[in-house]
Formats: C-alpha cells, sequence, structure tokens
C-alpha cells in the first residue's frame, strides 16, 4: 500500500537538501502554482489550440482557458477527498493532506504545457515524421536505441510535459521549475517508459528515455508502488488532475459547440438536464427559464452539470481509496459514476465524437497543423544534422540557445528540435511556416 505521508511531500526537484527557513504565507504547493502561472510556458497556452480554430469572432476555449478551468475543478475535487482523508486518518497521520487542493490545482494548471502547437494533429505529425516520414532513417543512421526511437515515434505530450517541468535546459537552473515531487508525480498519467507502448499495447507514457532516472528518482522517493521494470502504478492524485480533465474538456467543449452552432440549443440544454433526476431537471428548467439569454440558461446548466460530476468522482474516489493506494484501481473516474450520470456523460461524449470532433473546421484545423508541424520539423532536423550547410545556420540562428541542437548526441539533437517546436504556440509556428517556405515576408 502507498501512504499518505510518504505520497505528500514538500521535496523540490533540483533542491532536494535545501530547506526555506523563511515564515511563508503561501504554502509548498501554492508557491508551485503561483509558479506555473507566472512562467511563459503557461502564458503561451492562451495561443494554443483547444479544439476549436483560433482565433475567431466568438471566444471558444484555448489551452490556458482550459487549465485554469480544470485547476478549478481540480481544487475542487482535493478539497473534498481532503475533507475525508482528514476524518478518516486525523491531521496527525499526515499532516500535508489538507494540502491535497493546493497540489491538484497545480498539477491540473501544468497537465497540458507539454502540448505541441495544433493539438492532437501536432503530435501526430511529430510521431509520423519519424515513424514513416522523412524521419524514418535517422534511427539506424545515427545508432537511436529502441527505447530513444519509441519516445520518438510515439511522442506524446504528457511526456513532454514531464520534460518541461524537470529538464535543466542549457543556461536554465537545476531542476526545471523546481517544483514539489507531489506535483510532478501528479500529473504523470502513464508512470513507465515508451516501451510499454509497444510492448505492452499501450497508447501513452509518462516520461522520455532523458528523464526516466528523474522519474525513477521521484517515484521512489513518494513510494509509489513499482509493478515492473520502469512501471509504477500512479500516484493517487493523478485520479484527481485525470476527473478534472475529463469533466472540463467534454462538458466546456459542448458549450463552446453551442456558441459555434454546432448543436442546437434545445439539444444542448437536454444533454444537460440528463445529468439531474426528473423533480430537479423540473426546478433546473423553471431557474433556467427566469432569464432570456440561451447562453446564460446554457451556462447555469453548465454549472450544475459540474458540480454534479466533482461530488460523483470525489465519491469514487473516495470509496475506492484502498484499491487506489493499492495500486489495484486502474479506471477512471468518471467511468465508475452512478449509472445516470455516467450514462448522460457517455450522451456527450458520443455527440462530441460524430459532430464536434470531426466539424469542418477541426478537421481544417488539424489538417493544417499537420502539414506545418511536420514541415518544421523536417527542416529544422535536417539543420541540426547538417549544421555546416549555409541555409542550416540560417534557420539555426533562429533557436533560442536553451535548446541543445548542437549536442553530440544523436537522441539530444533530436529533443532539442522537438523542445523548440512543442513550446511554439500556433500563430508562431504559422508564422515561421510561411518565412521558411517563402510564403511571406517581415515587414521591411
Amino acid at each position: 500500500m502507498m501512504k499518505w505521508e510518504k505520497l505528500i511531500s514538500t521535496k523540490r526537484f533540483g533542491l532536494e537538501h535545501y530547506h526555506d527557513e523563511k515564515n511563508q504565507d503561501r504554502s509548498d504547493f501554492q508557491r508551485d502554482y503561483d509558479r506555473l502561472i507566472f512562467s511563459a510556458p503557461f502564458r503561451r497556452m492562451q495561443n494554443k489550440t483547444q479544439v476549436f480554430p483560433l482565433p475567431g469572432n466568438i471566444f471558444v476555449h484555448n489551452r490556458l482557458t482550459h487549465s485554469l478551468e480544470v485547476s478549478c475543478v481540480g481544487r475542487s475535487l482535493g478539497n473534498n477527498v481532503a475533507r475525508h482523508l482528514i476524518d478518516k486518518y486525523g491531521k496527525e497521520k499526515a499532516p500535508l493532506i489538507a494540502e491535497i487542493g493546493s497540489i491538484v490545482s497545480a498539477a491540473c494548471l501544468a497537465h497540458d504545457m507539454g502540448n505541441p502547437p495544433f493539438g492532437h494533429s501536432g503530435e501526430t505529425a511529430i510521431s509520423s515524421y519519424f515513424s514513416e516520414g522523412n524521419g524514418q532513417c535517422l534511427k539506424s543512421r545515427y545508432g537511436l536505441t529502441d527505447s530513444q526511437w519509441n519516445d520518438i515515434i510515439h511522442f506524446e505530450g504528457n511526456a513532454n510535459a514531464f520534460r518541461l517541468l524537470t529538464h535543466q535546459f542549457a543556461g536554465r537552473r537545476k531542476g526545471g521549475f523546481v517544483l514539489t515531487y507531489s506535483t510532478i508525480a501528479s500529473i504523470v498519467k502513464y508512470p513507465y517508459q515508451s516501451d510499454y507502448v509497444v510492448n505492452k499495447k499501450k497508447t501513452k507514457f509518462g516520461f522520455f528515455q532523458s528523464e526516466r532516472e528523474d522519474f525513477v528518482k521521484i517515484a521512489d522517493d513518494l513510494g509509489l508502488l513499482k509493478l515492473d521494470e520502469y512501471k509504477y502504478a500512479r500516484h493517487p492524485l493523478v485520479f484527481l488532475v485525470e476527473a478534472a480533465d475529463d469533466i472540463c474538456y467534454e462538458i466546456m467543449d459542448l458549450e463552446d459547440a453551442h456558441k459555434l452552432k454546432l448543436v442546437s440549443s434545445e439539444e444542448t440544454k437536454q444533454l444537460f438536464l440528463n445529468f439531474f433526476p426528473e423533480e430537479k431537471q423540473r426546478r433546473k428548467r423553471e431557474t433556467m427559464l427566469a432569464v432570456t439569454d440561451v447562453n446564460e440558461q446554457i451556462a447555469y446548466l453548465r454549472s450544475g452539470v459540474v458540480g454534479v460530476l466533482i461530488e460523483e468522482c470525489s465519491r469514487v474516489f473516495i470509496e475506492n481509496e484502498e484499491a487506489i493506494l493499492s495500486g489495484t484501481f486502474t479506471s477512471s473516474l468518471v467511468d465508475c459514476m452512478n449509472e445516470q450520470v455516467r450514462n448522460a456523460y457517455q450522451k456527450i461524449v458520443d455527440l462530441s465524437l460524430k459532430r464536434i470532433y470531426k466539424s469542418k473546421d477541426v478537421v481544417d484545423i488539424e489538417i493544417a497543423g499537420y502539414n506545418i508541424i511536420y514541415t518544421l520539423i523536417d527542416k529544422e532536423i535536417n539543420a541540426v544534422f547538417d549544421a555546416e550547410k549555409a541555409y542550416s545556420k540560417q534557420l539555426l540562428a533562429r533557436i533560442p540557445e536553451q535548446y541543445e541542437w548542437d549536442a553530440q548526441d544523436p537522441y539530444t539533437k533530436i529533443l532539442a528540435v522537438l523542445d523548440y517546436i512543442s513550446g511554439m504556440t500556433d500563430i508562431y509556428a504559422l508564422d515561421l511556416y510561411r518565412k521558411i517556405t517563402g510564403m511571406s515576408l517581415p515587414s521591411l
């Protein structure tokens, strides 16, 4: 069994032997939250696509607004669970249990920070460039190990977030963001390396080979259960971060789709009303009709639905706490909600897959994003491996010094290119694409 007294730790990655004696108005986990909020990678998420194209005349969610909302929901989930655990164990056994809400809210801020421009199409472009595109030859040409190659051909935003938070980029301080062990571990939804994607038929993984030992160090210190070589049980708070994300992206994507007229007002209202018992549905309709603005009616129902989902996911976590601590609970919290809530949630999932995520605007941005990212990778990879060519020198002059493209190790060179490209905003990637392909010139 994992133990809460070990799982909640104020130890900071990169500052393990340093203790700040100053009195702080903020807890260590609140400092994690603030450190992420004020960071450049977090700010850049305001111009990264969540689902719908950016920008537009109607404001819809981007990665930044999504992450802020996930953080709010995560804090509520964490606080609910913390109250139960304090009642169960008392503050003496694990005095930091009360901080669970702060840990989860900070981890929620960071959960999407490793995603490249254009969302999942950006991830697909990176992976396919190496698995079936012009980068196929790099493994044999430069002698990459199977594990290193698996990292690249299955490029994963989750693993990239762990790297972003922990890696010491050139000229930067040791420990990356220097976050607490508990906050870092709470974002690792898939606590195993990329080899398991190939051998165990999994689809995602949690860390690259370059950060493998860093993850092991954190996992062992927190007492995460080791299930296999380089495979661990999740930190329990990962389930809350995942649930907050699941709640926000399904519910808020539906509200965005309504604003964009992909789903009618009546259909949206009914999808939200499905979460409530019949008598409560009647009262909700009466209250909703007290205002005439349709968007406000939808927002009122959405708020109630989020509250229902928070309570249900909190209940599932509390009832399955022992299984979670023993590493035997493998479902998501939303999959274990009561039947009515689960069915209502699934109806939104089904509609989203058919009519939102396959809408023309969404597909168009995915196609464009794929081509932009693929082209940028091709140009930059050729440049770092043939740096003496005149054109390569011009391209490399644009890469910030923090990225180690001039390293001797070919795996590090490739990761440097992926660090650079995955950190771009949608607009920056589009602008660079236009310039290096000669489609546009800077204003003179």
